[in-house]
């Protein structure tokens, strides 16, 4: 895929959905950190029906230690790997209260330092709750940018460096969003919707599935996503 093709496949998902953000639920920096841990190997929506019980009664680093291991396993045990994430949990929890004064680093080796998160989360934190211009590459992103030929590669790692060398700088902030948005409702991975897709004349995948898609649609598609926060500080 050429740089013209790409501005304009970010450009279309930008039309459809013009302020996108992630689908978990949260209001701080700090419920954001927790969804994301929460959410590995779970949906987002099985770790947002647990958070809504969660958050009320514990939001802060101090109220979720509290809690505990085991009182904070009676609110996520409905989510796939709950034992070891509140395990972590609860030890990210006493980090940020003994380093980082109960507050969620804006730094990525200090986010990485803490149980349970990895350079995905790190991303998404710095992304979401932070604004910075970063792309976190999940399951879906990684098959989008290897299905489109945006920016294929064999690991994760070679996926996110070559979207962060040839995605539009205009577009570097929520294309993140897009392309999981894309490749959870749209570009699925048993079987994409291509006769939908609003970027499928530009997209190098050869086993499009049957239809006719539009090069443009007529209408605008139900943009996906609860409105952007403002960035915390």
């Amino acid at each position: 895929m050429n740089n013209a093709k790409r501005h304009e496949l970010y450009q279309r998902l930008r039309d459809a959905n013009p302020a996108p953000t992630t689908e978990l639920e949260y209001r701080t920096p700090f419920e954001l950190l927790v969804a994301v841990v929460l959410s590995a190997q779970a949906t987002d929506k099985g770790v947002n029906k647990a958070t809504a019980k969660l958050f009320p009664v514990a939001s802060t680093p101090a109220t979720l230690l509290a809690l505990g291991e085991d009182g904070l396993k009676e609110y996520i045990s409905s989510i796939g790997l709950y034992n070891a994430k509140a395990k972590n949990v609860i030890a990210l929890c006493r980090i940020l209260l003994d380093s980082h004064g109960g507050e969620v680093p804006r730094d990525r080796a200090a986010l990485e330092a803490l149980p349970g998160v990895g350079r995905k989360t790190a991303n998404v934190v710095l992304n979401t709750a932070f604004g910075e211009p970063l792309i976190a590459v999940d399951t879906h992103i990684f098959r989008v940018a290897n299905r489109t030929g945006l920016a294929p590669g064999k690991t994760v790692r070679a996926v996110e460096d070559r979207l962060a060398r040839v995605t539009p700088a205009g577009f570097m902030q929520d294309a993140h969003h897009w392309l999981i948005l894309h490749g959870r409702y749209v570009c699925k991975a048993r079987k994409p919707d291509c006769p939908t897709c609003i970027i499928a004349d530009l997209c190098d995948y050869r086993a499009k599935t049957p239809g006719e898609p539009p090069a443009r649609p007529l209408t605008r598609p139900v943009a996906r996503g609860r409105p952007r926060r403002a960035a915390a500080k």
